[in-house]
């Protein structure tokens, strides 16, 4: 792992106009935390677990009793994720989003639950049942996807792990097997901060990246990267997630419309969202927390007017941001060796 020093920044690269927060992270999101538990260890046969689990949770309390806003946004629909059915029905997180393998869901999603469970007793009993949120690559170059190494201890622990410190970035957590144009990727994240007059938003980005052939990496567009770094020409079909967060009071409606400019950031570092990826992003906001349990059948909140300057903003920062998470995710990444001697390169080894 490198150190937040390594960030693409350090390599010269600037990513638009508008000015990143504190840490650059999902965590300048005040309320966000991140956690990330790694595997790393050989198996038989030559197999090795190569893989991990990253949770983010949108604030420190329960979520469950204390939702937030929400939307998903599917670019290309080649994924196997859970819960955005119910995520962009109510417009509600209810749940850490939690972040793995294509064959590690199901075992994340009751490492999750298990954790939700001990938590709210009502679960299941006094009321309703819960949303849970996992999104997925396939981590199959690097880690021996068959052997399940991921269990539903690790998901527990990620959630447990989860700071608002900076998030450790690369080869990490979910993104330990994950390979991006060729090179290796994984999770990334960087922020915006927009203002005007009185009024000052944060938006943060992470992604677990995992897409794209090494021909399509526009290296034309970033000439302070350069690489002597041959890649891997062949992977197989990749995908990546997008987590947008903000703090801007948004409604679940307003947070679709920022979620698809996220697209265009993936399409700005060389993605045209290929057949067999599944690109999908899930944001939030922290503005409003919506209870649980409420006798009142109404509620009123703030939500940012549709036309003012600052929606422009808050969409630019979507894109700028999940640009420099997805680079990040390139420039803090290492080179790994994972099963059967399969070694992914870092770009900037």
């Amino acid at each position: 792992m490198k150190s937040n020093c390594r960030k693409i920044r350090g390599h010269g690269v600037i990513v638009g106009s508008l000015k990143s927060g504190e840490k650059n992270c999902i965590t300048d999101v005040e309320g966000v935390k991140v956690g990330h538990v790694t595997l790393d260890e050989p198996l038989e046969g030559g197999e090795r677990a190569c893989t991990g689990v990253t949770a983010i949770l949108p604030h420190g309390g329960n979520i469950f009793k204390e939702k937030v806003v929400a939307a998903s946004y599917v670019i290309n629909g080649f994924g196997k994720t859970t819960g955005l059915v119910q995520v962009n029905e109510l417009g509600l997180l209810e749940s850490p989003i939690m972040l793995t393998n294509t064959f590690a869901v199901p075992a994340v999603t009751q490492g999750a639950l298990e954790y939700m469970l001990q938590n709210n007793p009502e679960i299941g009993d006094s009321t309703g049942t819960i949303n849970l949120v996992v999104g997925e690559c396939n981590d199959s170059q690097l880690n021996s996807i068959r052997e399940f190494p991921v269990k539903s201890a690790h998901a527990i622990e990620a959630i447990q792990q989860a700071t608002a410190n900076v998030s450790l970035e690369g080869a990490v957590g979910a993104g330990k097997g994950m390979v991006c144009f060729g090179y290796k990727g994984g999770i990334g994240s960087a922020s915006r901060v927009i203002s005007e007059n009185m009024h000052t938003f944060t938006i943060g980005c992470l992604v677990l990246s995992n897409f794209g052939g090494k021909i399509e990496f526009p290296f034309d567009k970033y000439p302070a990267i350069q690489t002597k770094v041959q890649g891997v020409n062949e992977t197989p079909d990749g995908s990546i997630i997008i987590v947008l967060a903000t703090d801007a009071p948004v409604s679940d409606r307003q947070l679709l419309r920022m979620a698809k400019r996220c697209g265009i950031g993936l399409g700005r570092t060389g993605s045209h969202f290929s057949h067999g990826s599944g690109d999908i992003v899930i944001a939030f906001s922290t503005a409003h927390k919506i209870p649980h349990n409420s006798e009142d059948p109404t509620f009123t909140h703030t939500y940012m007017r549709e036309d003012h300057p600052l929606m422009n903003q808050l969409f630019a920062g979507a894109a700028e941001a999940t640009e420099e998470a997805i680079l990040n995710s390139l420039s803090q990444a290492v080179t790994t060796i994972g099963r059967r001697g399969h070694i992914v390169e870092s770009m900037f080894s």
